[in-house]
């Protein structure tokens, strides 16, 4: 894997790039749709192609748990199995570790967990999560990591960071032991952990910039701390995080959070929010945002978002969306769905063209107030 910085903000940490893949490239900043399950959620291969999409995500541990290894390693990899012909980042189940904290027991050797579909139990160690990312075959894997809750204490923090920085050694071990199985090459991304400590932050992404991956991750964040500690711990990591390496911010967050954290240097986002809110009817616009099952909207025969980078936009009205949603028409969930994810890319081509023209410092504190009305 490639990255080439092409253009600085002069006035912020913004930065565009560009990363090369064996599966294609990827503009930076870039936001990847989750599609968890080997699909984004109600759409198509061909619906996510159209909302000009250059990434998506996979999940381990449920990829892991369906369709399974075996059938994954049969299909060739993620990448056949779901038509999906450009890259695929997958994550490594840490995340799964943190949510599903009922179900599991964290030791020194790994993750002993059960499964929400039946309750079988399961193991996953580093070595086991890197050998079910090279069966899953994305482009970009992640390393395993216990992302540990936003209100943690310092001293539950420490532990954590300890054994995900000796979980990262063992992963690092792993994957530099082992080779790609399906011809192409993969790139492990190791995660700076922390919780809201600027100290543990600052070790973190020191021993990991000691690596030299071919990029890195921001976890931990988005998971109960407070929106300007966030902020100030993205800061803190991207002072140390190599700037000639992508920087990968996880399960964030949104068109503000986004744009917020290009300015301190991010240069990849996912959350699940575009699909997620939009299957509940919530649409994002440049102009705000928009609870479409709000009666009023149901004789407003304007488009979607006028102008707008879906598809969709010019050719359905607020009034019919409406009427989707109250109608419970699996429809309604597919267009949201296509609108919102279709939105936070234009909002990323936006960033990147705002970066080139060195003007995005005043662009962001011009669109901010937009973004986040309420319609």
């Amino acid at each position: 894997m490639k990255y080439e910085i092409l253009s600085q903000d002069p006035l912020s940490s913004a930065r565009t790039g560009i990363i090369t893949t064996d599966h294609g490239t990827v503009e930076t900043p870039i936001f990847m749709p989750v599609g968890t399950a080997g699909a984004v959620k109600t759409l198509t291969m061909e619906q996510v192609e159209a909302t000009q999409a250059q990434i998506i995500l996979g999940n381990t541990y449920h990829l892991y748990l369906r369709p399974g290894l075996d059938i994954l390693h049969q299909a060739g990899g993620l990448h056949k199995f779901g038509t999906w012909k450009k890259p695929i980042l997958t994550d490594s189940g840490g995340f799964q570790v943190y949510s599903l904290a009922h179900r599991r027991k964290i030791t020194e050797e790994g993750v002993l967990f059960a499964s929400h579909i039946d309750g079988s139990r399961h193991l996953f160690t580093p070595e086991r999560v890197m050998e079910i990312e090279r069966i899953i075959g994305a482009d970009i894997i992640m390393a395993f990591d216990e992302c540990c809750p936003g209100d943690a204490s310092y001293k539950y923090a420490l532990n954590s960071l300890n054994i995900t920085e000796r979980w990262l050694k063992r992963c690092w071990d792993y994957f530099s032991q082992s080779k790609p199985l399906y011809g192409y090459h993969q790139s492990l991304f190791p995660i700076v952990q922390g919780c809201v400590y600027p100290e543990l932050r600052r070790r973190a992404a020191e021993n990991i910039a000691s690596l030299g991956a071919d990029g890195n991750a921001i976890g931990g964040l988005a998971v109960g701390e407070p929106t300007e500690k966030m902020y100030e711990m993205i800061e803190v990591t991207n002072e140390i995080l190599p700037k000639n390496k992508p920087r990968y911010l996880m399960g964030v967050g949104t068109p503000a959070n986004l744009l917020e954290a290009i300015e301190r240097g991010v240069d990849m986002f996912d959350c699940i929010m575009p699909t997620r809110n939009g299957r509940n009817g919530q649409l994002f616009t440049r102009n705000g945002v928009i609870n479409i099952k709000n009666a009023k909207w149901k004789d407003c025969f304007e488009p979607i978002d006028a102008g707008g980078a879906s598809p969709i936009d010019e050719r359905y009205t607020l009034a019919y969306l409406h009427h989707l949603f109250k109608a419970e028409e699996l429809t309604g969930l597919t267009l949201a769905s296509i609108h919102n994810v279709s939105f936070y890319l234009w909002l990323m081509e936006e960033a990147r063209k705002a970066i080139r023209e060195e003007r995005f410092t005043q662009w962001k504190a011009s669109i901010l107030p937009q973004l986040q009305k309420r319609l």
